[in-house]
Order: C-alpha cells, then sequence, then structure tokens
C-alpha cells in the first residue's frame, strides 16, 4: 500500500482526467449547436452526455473517478423556421440540436470548478512532499 500523499495525487489526477473529458464533451456539444443534418428531415447534432463511475484501485487502497460512458441527450430536437435552409422540410421547418446553451455552459463551470479543485490538490499534496524532503534535509 502506498502513502497518503501518493494516493492523494492519483485520486486528484483521475478528477483532472476526468473533468477534461467533460470539458472536452461540452466543448462538442457548444460548437455544434447550431449543426444542422444535411437533406430535409434529417437530425442535426445530438446532444451528447457523460457518466462517470468510481473505480477500486487495489495498488492504493482507493476509489478513482472514472469516465463511465458517453452517451447522447434523447431529448427532442427543437424545430426553427428557416426555410432557406437545405435540411428544411417542405413547411420550412428545421430540426435543431438539443442543444440548450444554459446547461452547456452550467456543465462547463462545474467541470472547472472540479478541475480547479484538483488541482489545488495536487498542489498542496506537492508542497507537502516539499516540506518533508526539507525537513529531512535539515
Amino acid at each position: 500500500m502506498t502513502d497518503s500523499i501518493t494516493s492523494a495525487l492519483k485520486i486528484a489526477a483521475s478528477g483532472l482526467e476526468a473533468q477534461s473529458e467533460r470539458m472536452r464533451i461540452v466543448s462538442e456539444n457548444v460548437a455544434n449547436a447550431r449543426s444542422t443534418g444535411q437533406t430535409p428531415g434529417s437530425d442535426p447534432y445530438r446532444r451528447k452526455t457523460v457518466a462517470f463511475t468510481s473505480e477500486m484501485d487495489r495498488l492504493i487502497g482507493a476509489d478513482l473517478v472514472r469516465i463511465k460512458s458517453v452517451g447522447t441527450d434523447r431529448s427532442d430536437f427543437r424545430m426553427e423556421h428557416d426555410p432557406g435552409n437545405p435540411a428544411a422540410d417542405q413547411d420550412g421547418y428545421v430540426k435543431m440540436p438539443n442543444v440548450n446553451m444554459l446547461v452547456e455552459m452550467t456543465d462547463m463551470r462545474e467541470a472547472n470548478r472540479s478541475y480547479e479543485a484538483n488541482l489545488q490538490v495536487i498542489k498542496q499534496a506537492r508542497e507537502l512532499i516539499n516540506l518533508t524532503i526539507d525537513l529531512m534535509r535539515g
């Protein structure tokens, strides 16, 4: 079994990795918020979602954060009247992605704060390691 500082570093690193992937997915959703289908009646971009899980690391004896799955949001598409769009149906309506920018910005902020919290844990652990080394020298 490893020491508690190393365990804290590994746990925080797994959190950084998970939140980084979450931010990538949210960024993809934001980038595709106006991506319609290519042909009349075709489906536009569908919002992606991220699910987390904890995974026991037997080496350190602690749970690490992992991405369980990247799925799709099955909610309905919005319809917008845009007769000039190549994806418009015979009535001029276009299926728009089910991306809600308010939800995406909230998810991005939460992921960013979680990322920063894990980064702070790593900084504190490094500081403790440095203090320990200084104490052993002196």
